[in-house]
């Protein structure tokens, strides 16, 4: 297996926003707010060349499906979908994705699955011979979301998954259509049944831990559901990913792709063994 990091469309959020309970005073010395307060975000996805002779992507970012106001009310900064880009600087096609593996179904990292935006033409799906792997748990949620969260879901993505004839809800404890080489875990605290993907010695962060400064335990984001929940989460997550060399990939980390966790000398967790990018990077065990 090789395993690629691809960037999709980037972001500028509220900083305030991303780190929740963190003053500014000390988020804004980890990452550099612009003069609205907004910080930069990646939309970065895994591409894993080899899976048991399949291509499989893990999400695809927030893509291209916005009109143009509401790119701008989210921060969107490209125009194109840029994930299309990054599949072709790795030789493939949308078309030539087996699998597309879903944390969660946030338009940041779900919107990648929609065709660009265009005047006047209806939602529609890409990635044409790909299964969709979703948490049982979090797609209900989805189907259902809570007044708090629900302008993060996007009733065509919900009902075109759900129209696919090649959606897989997933449920712990129970194999997938990917088999033992990709193992699942569930989370609850940025939202039910967020489902967290460790393929190869990598594992695919999602919302659980962002982004470098948010595997520091205490940071949580203004967006997570249950922060205290996070955090006892997090915490377990990263003991069963230090004890075992378990490399941590970032979704929004606008300059880290993977890092290794570790723990100085008052037991604070941090990230450590930065690559900013993956470009055919030889999995674990492949």
């Amino acid at each position: 297996m090789e395993l690629w990091s691809l960037v999709g469309n980037s972001q500028k959020l509220d900083g305030g926003a991303m780190f929740g309970n963190a003053p500014r005073a000390m988020w804004s010395r980890w990452v550099q707010p612009d003069e609205q307060n907004r910080i930069p975000l990646a939309c970065r996805c895994l591409l894993v060349k080899g899976l048991d002779g399949r291509n499989v992507l893990f999400e695809t970012g927030i893509g291209a499906f916005f009109d143009p106001a509401m790119r701008d009310r989210y921060g969107v900064v490209e125009d194109r979908h840029v994930l299309l880009d990054s599949l072709a600087a790795a030789g493939l096609s949308h078309e030539d994705i087996d699998a597309v593996v879903l944390s969660h179904l946030h338009f940041d990292h779900a919107g990648g699955l929609l065709a660009p935006w265009a005047e006047g033409q209806a939602a529609t799906l890409l990635f044409p011979n790909a299964t969709f792997l979703v948490g049982k748990a979090h797609f209900e949620r989805a189907r259902h979301p809570h007044p708090r969260d629900k302008a993060s879901f996007i009733p065509d993505i919900i009902r075109l998954l759900d129209e696919s004839g090649r959606l897989e809800l997933v449920e712990p404890g129970r194999p997938s259509s990917l088999g033992h080489a990709v193992r699942f875990e569930f989370s609850d605290g940025h939202t039910p049944g967020l489902m967290l993907a460790e393929v190869g010695g990598v594992v695919f962060c999602a919302d659980l831990i962002p982004g470098r400064a948010w595997v520091h335990l205490p940071v949580t984001m203004g967006y997570d559901r249950w922060p205290e929940k996070l955090i006892d989460e997090k915490k377990a997550f990263l003991d069963d990913k230090l004890a075992r060399g378990i490399r941590l990939f970032f979704t929004h980390d606008h300059d880290c792709a993977m890092a290794s966790v570790a723990v100085d000398d008052k037991g604070r967790y941090h990230a450590a063994d930065i690559h900013p990018t993956l470009s055919g990077w030889a999995a674990l065990g492949a």
